[in-house]
């Protein structure tokens, strides 16, 4: 029952990052072609959202080794 719980724990983790990335990319892509002045900005901070999301499926890794190693 924990493979289960983890393999969960991970699949949700997983689309859920991928579904964040997906709308932070877009959202900066739309704003660049309307403020092409603010280009770098936006892709900087892009990059920090972008790191922060992927944080989400490594605490989903770390849930799902506590979940099978129990």
């Amino acid at each position: 029952m924990n493979y289960i719980a983890a393999s969960i724990a991970v699949f949700g983790s997983a689309i859920a990052a991928a579904y964040g990335n997906g709308k932070v990319i877009s959202k900066t892509l739309e704003s660049m072609t309307r403020q092409p002045e603010l280009a770098g900005q936006l892709r900087s901070t892009m990059f920090i959202g972008a790191g922060m999301i992927e944080a989400v499926p490594i605490l989903g890794i770390v849930v799902a080794l506590l979940l099978v190693l129990q």
